[in-house]
């Protein structure tokens, strides 16, 4: 589409494609002003049909009232909206002024607002239009308040039926604060509280002496040195107040004070509006037709009438409608459920579509001719043509409309397209150097709409250098050859880069000369974002991964040298000793599981299997430590207590480790087949005699490296011929969620069904899919006979 200046146009010539082009250039311009002004309309009406209930005046007084309050008050006419939905609320007429012959403005309003506050408050009233709950309200309070009084947290307290008070809207607290002071008694010494019996505002600006005189909200203590709390009264009730805390230690002064005064009127009008009476649920008919209406294309909703004690007609309720229906006001489909139309529409009372709902409820269809429904929004009259038919079903009515200004739909369509894909349109005409720009271009390429489009040859300009040959390239083949390009690049916009795309193809005239290239600009920061994160992130796992993989290695290599596996059973002292270390299938760590069994200077035998708490290097090195100092200080003499207590002491004052470990050590003296063990929070062994199985009871003893005082005990017994005795760590019998005691058990059963000699049979039964943890067995036989 093309842009040019065109010749002004006059009555009943024929608009030039250039003139109608630039009024829809100036058309999307304008939808966002236009949409804010159609949702603020709402908010203008319900004030207006206020007044028409409590005066009785007519649609063009109430709105005329309106505005000459807000004059008065110097003060919007969308705060004078506010002001009158939280207060007007009246039960007998106001007073009418006698000079105007309209409604006078209320008493409690005429406090005039310090200079330098009305921008807040006129940018505080339009902000309460999009305010759907008590919780957004708090947000939005506190995005406001923040510049102009050093707000640093807003509370909603409401006091409930059966007294107390109830938080219903906080920003600024973090939640569990808020859980922790979500209901409160009628405490005495609570400011809200007093505030609400009072009517009067708390100005709390003194912490020390606030703090003996009152119950205060404050997590840590001292967090909020200064804070006020006001009643908003909403009608003749005063049952919602407002806190404002602040970190400073400063009193509100004077303006600061006019200014919350002044939001907390405000509020009781957005507050009254959110608390409007709940409709009554639909009846079953009503859902029938909603079912229908559902699948049905078109605008069209089923009415039902509200009469009187006599009868009369008074308003008309939504209670079903097309998911198509749009109204002036910008609701759509289910939207419109449960909505009033006097309550929306106040003008239509009393004209022709109304008397011909009349006597379509008397039986007689209504389809009207088109007609133009204006409203005004903030002083600008928003106008729509429609064409309406109604009829009746059942006791209600079934309307159906159509919207005239289908082009307003397209571009709002448009509007909505490019935001949520963050992508705008831009045109360039070669012939007259014509640049439209959607306003979405210039927000993806952070440019002011004041200093006007650029030029297609120019657009490399706004890149990074780097990107700016690639695009220029790009252009320049385009205006060559008619053909279409699709390239990335980045733009900076204050300190970030942004990562974009532009696509845009040539319109040709018959002799092959390019004229004009339309395309589009998308932002794809985000997903260029995404991208980058994912390849660091992979990048991270690959370099984590390696590093692990070169830790177990070396691990593995370190655990083989120190911990070396005999290739079969061996001879100790007339025992028969076989070992089997298994390391874990799981991760990429190597555990800390390690035994020893040697034969002593003094022809007895030492048996130790040992568990190190952790993974890795550090725990095969503190292996290692262990092993061989435990071997040193019983070859050395050491009793086996004695041993476990030096180990104890080694453990926690080692700068190398602070880990833990379990630990079972025994020795077995040949001459009189006497086996002393102690332990050190290890799992207790498990004899075999003469077919039956039992875990052997644990002398005292807690793990290593975990108390500077630990006791350690020893017990002995005699093994006789043919006796077996394991000693096992850990990972034998664990399995991820199950109690330590199952797996003992299952030990035992294990034990007493395989054949003696078959400890590769037994770890087979015992291990079950991929082990998480290494595993270590010592199996002791004393032989029956001297062949075995």
């Amino acid at each position: 589409m093309t842009s040019e200046q065109a010749p002004p146009v006059g009555t009943g010539a024929v608009a030039e494609p250039a003139a109608l082009a630039k009024v829809v250039s100036r058309q999307r311009a304008e939808l966002d002003r236009l949409r804010d002004q159609v949702a603020v309309s709402a908010v203008v009406e319900r004030a207006k049909g206020a007044l028409m209930a409590t005066t009785g005046c007519s649609p063009d007084a109430a709105h005329e009232a309106l505005l000459q309050r807000a004059k008065a008050g110097n003060r919007t006419l969308l705060e004078e909206c506010w002001l009158t939905l939280g207060a007007l609320m009246p039960t007998a007429p106001p007073a009418v002024d006698p000079v105007t012959e309209l409604p006078a403005p209320v008493a409690s309003r005429k406090s005039p607002v310090p200079p330098g506050t009305a921008e807040t408050l006129g940018r505080l009233g339009t902000a309460l239009v999009h305010v759907g709950s008590p919780q957004e309200l708090a947000g939005t309070l506190l995005d406001h308040l923040a510049p102009g009084v050093g707000a640093d947290a807003v509370l909603l307290y409401r006091r409930p039926p059966g007294h107390g008070l109830e938080l219903i809207g906080y920003a600024g607290v973090d939640a569990t604060l808020a859980a922790q002071w979500q209901r409160v008694p009628p405490l005495s010494g609570f400011a809200p509280l007093e505030t609400l019996k009072t009517g009067e505002p708390r100005w709390l600006e003194h912490f020390a002496r606030d703090r003996q005189d009152y119950r205060l909200i404050d997590e840590p203590p001292g967090r909020w040195l200064s804070r006020a709390w006001l009643p908003v009264t909403t009608g003749d009730t005063t049952d919602v107040t407002l806190g404002v805390l602040r970190r400073q230690d400063a009193v509100f002064g004077p303006a600061q004070r006019e200014l919350l005064r002044a939001v907390a009127r405000l509020c009781a009008g957005r507050l009254t509006a959110l608390d409007a009476p709940a409709e009554p649920p639909a009846s079953d008919f009503s859902r029938t037709v909603q079912t229908v209406l559902d699948a049905l294309p078109g605008a069209a909703v089923l009415l039902t009438p509200l009469r009187t004690a006599v009868g009369e007609v008074e308003d008309y309720r939504i209670e079903a409608a097309t998911p198509n229906a749009v109204d002036i006001l910008g609701r759509t489909g289910r939207e419109l459920v449960g909505s009033h139309i006097l309550e929306s529409y106040p003008s239509v009372a009393g004209e022709s579509l109304w008397q011909g709902y009349l006597k379509a409820l008397d039986g007689e269809p209504y389809e009207g001719e088109p007609f133009v429904h204006e409203e005004v929004v903030a002083g600008a009259a928003v106008r729509a043509a429609y064409s309406v038919r109604a009829t009746r079903l059942g006791d209600g009515l079934l309307v159906t409309w159509l919207r005239h200004d289908l082009q307003e739909r397209q571009e709002q369509r448009l509007a909505d397209m490019q935001r949520l894909g963050n992508l705008g349109w831009a045109n360039w005409n070669l012939m007259t150097r014509q640049v439209t720009w959607s306003s979405q271009v210039y927000t993806i390429l952070g440019r002011d709409p004041g200093r006007g489009a650029v030029a297609l040859d120019l657009l490399p300009d706004l890149v990074l250098p780097e990107d700016a040959h690639a695009l220029a390239r790009a252009v320049s083949e385009l205006a060559r050859t008619g053909g279409s390009f699709d390239v990335p690049f980045r733009i900076r916009t204050g300190n970030t880069v942004r990562h974009l795309r532009a696509v845009a193809e040539g319109v040709t005239a018959a002799d092959g000369m390019v004229v004009e290239v339309h395309g589009f600009v998308q932002d794809l920061t985000a997903q260029r974002s995404a991208e980058l994160a994912l390849v660091d992130s992979e990048r991270a796992i690959l370099t984590q991964r390696g590093v692990l993989e070169a830790e177990r290695a070396l691990a593995t290599r370190l655990q083989h040298a120190l911990l070396p596996l005999p290739s079969g059973p061996v001879r100790l002292c007339g025992l028969r000793v076989e070992v089997a270390y298994l390391p874990a299938q799981a991760g990429v760590h190597v555990g800390g599981d390690w035994f020893s069994a040697i034969e002593l200077p003094d022809d007895s035998a030492l048996f130790v299997v040992g568990d190190v708490a952790g993974h890795g290097i550090d725990a095969v090195a503190t292996m290692a430590q262990l092993r061989f100092t435990a071997k040193g200080m019983v070859t050395t003499g050491s009793s086996l207590t004695g041993a476990l207590a030096r180990l104890n002491f080694l453990l926690l004052h080692s700068r190398d480790s602070q880990s833990t470990a379990t630990l079972v050590l025994a020795r077995y003296q040949p001459a009189e087949h006497r086996l002393v063990w102690a332990q050190a929070g290890h799992l207790p062994p498990l004899l075999v005699r003469a077919g039956e199985v039992r875990r052997l009871d644990r002398p005292d003893g807690m793990l290593l490296g975990a108390s500077a005082d630990p006791v350690y005990e020893s017990a002995e017994f005699r093994l006789e011929p043919g006796d077996r005795l394991l000693l096992y760590t850990d990972g034998l019998v664990e399995r991820l969620g199950e109690d330590i005691d199952l797996g003992l058990t299952r030990l035992a059963e294990a034990v007493r069904a395989s054949e003696p000699g078959s400890l590769d049979a037994l770890l087979a039964a015992m291990l079950e899919g991929e082990r998480r943890d290494d595993v270590c067995v010592l199996d002791i036989r004393v032989p029956v006979t001297d062949a075995e």
